[in-house]
């Protein structure tokens, strides 16, 4: 997800806490772990300062998201939190993992994955069935903040947010089950297939490739997905100048389900067809050929 929607689920989830009998420096203590813990996932980006082999595309939501260091960030957040208002390590111990693993788990839904069961494995596991802004997670929020200060106390605050939390998830299940659907059904058409969520609920778009061809085709459960657009992977492509030259290529073919290699009298290089888009795809990493 973008850092404005886990900014949010981190505001989400301390507001799903019952705090009526909080002090003030235990409410502060619980909000920065909410949003800490929301957002220390993604602390990689910092490793593009020192990425001098293009690694980046293979570090970004690697190890950091992994399963496995949640409980180390909850440990860490927690001392931390300890440490500036004195409430206690373990007090907030699990509420800390809880955002953590939010984190991790909701970028496993959208394209981009994530390397969950780092190091054990370097795997990109992605559903693709989430857009990675999604705007009915930011409607579902913003539908409890205005029940919150304006629902005249029908309900009590923290089960407003328990109840978007409920809907979220939901939307989640609906979702992913959809996919499902549409990825099992090409299964049988292509020999790779991958998922993109669209922006409106229920909508994607079907990757498929076999051999040298790739097949764009977007649609739903309730319509036959139709297909935008084919494309032509030089699979024959001689890849070691490309790799020598720009070694982001090979990091990128790593980091993708699958490639669309293109080799003509200007460029040799490789996309991913997930994000193709009015022409294009904004991953793609190529060399000039003289």
């Amino acid at each position: 997800m973008d850092t404005v929607t886990h900014t949010l689920f981190g505001l989400t989830l301390y507001g799903a806490v019952d705090k009526s009998r909080m002090s003030r420096k235990e409410k502060q203590s619980l909000l920065f772990t909410a949003l800490a813990g929301s957002q220390i996932p993604d602390i990689d980006v910092i490793s593009a300062w020192w990425d001098t082999a293009g690694r980046y595309q293979m570090w970004h939501r690697g190890l950091t998201h992994s399963v496995f260091l949640v409980p180390v960030w909850a440990a860490l957040l927690s001392g931390l939190s300890h440490l500036f208002w004195r409430t206690g390590m373990r007090r907030w111990f699990l509420f800390t993992m809880l955002a953590v693993f939010i984190h991790d788990s909701s970028d496993l839904f959208n394209a981009w994955g994530t390397g969950y069961f780092e190091p054990l494995s370097n795997m990109r596991i992605t559903f693709g069935t989430i857009p990675i802004v999604d705007l009915v997670f930011w409607a579902l929020m913003l539908g409890g903040l205005l029940v919150v200060r304006f629902g005249r106390g029908r309900m009590k605050s923290h089960q407003v947010y328990r109840a978007v939390w409920g809907l979220m998830l939901l939307h989640v299940v609906l979702q992913s089950v959809q996919g499902s659907v549409l990825y099992e059904q090409a299964k049988g058409q292509y020999e790779q297939v991958a998922l993109s969520a669209d922006f409106v609920p229920g909508v994607f778009t079907v990757v498929g490739k076999s051999g040298e061809q790739v097949v764009l085709s977007k649609g739903s459960v309730w319509s036959k997905p139709q297909p935008v657009v084919e494309l032509r992977s030089a699979e024959n492509a001689e890849l070691g100048p490309l790799f020598a030259q720009n070694p982001k290529a090979a990091t990128l073919l790593e980091w993708s389900p699958f490639v669309v290699i293109v080799d003509d009298e200007q460029r040799l290089g490789l996309y991913d067809p997930r994000f193709y888009r009015n022409g294009e795809s904004f991953l793609f990493e190529y060399i000039g050929k003289k």
